[in-house]
């Protein structure tokens, strides 16, 4: 991973991707780095992710509240203020939305399940 100076960004100006679920939406706004990807997700109410995912996250909720859901079964609820961390490989998780939730999640190398 580069070093990388200080910076601002001012979220209003990053243009939002929509990305659909299996049920609802999720909006993407994305700063990319060389392995380093900071971004806010916002989810719709409904939301139901469209895959299982095994990559590593930070996943901190702004707004709202969501279900992280665990291919083993367990089910994790994020509330305003609460974050997940894990790491690429060690659980497959999908999240759930009823409400819908603002979330911010920062992903990238240093959560490889194996240092190189």
């Amino acid at each position: 991973m580069l070093a990388i100076p200080f910076l601002t960004y001012d979220w209003a100006s990053i243009k939002k991707i929509e990305y659909k679920g299996q049920t609802g939406t999720s909006f993407w706004q994305t700063i990319q780095f060389e392995g380093l990807r900071v971004r806010i997700v916002e989810y719709s109410a409904n939301y139901l992710a469209d895959h299982w995912c095994v990559k590593g996250h930070i996943v901190h909720c702004l707004e709202g509240s969501f279900v992280s859901e665990l291919e083993n079964g367990n089910n994790y609820t994020l509330t305003k203020g609460m974050m997940y961390v894990v790491s690429d490989n060690l659980s497959s998780h999908r999240s759930v939305s009823d409400k819908g939730a603002k979330l911010l999640i920062i992903d990238g190398h240093f959560l490889r399940d194996k240092v190189d």
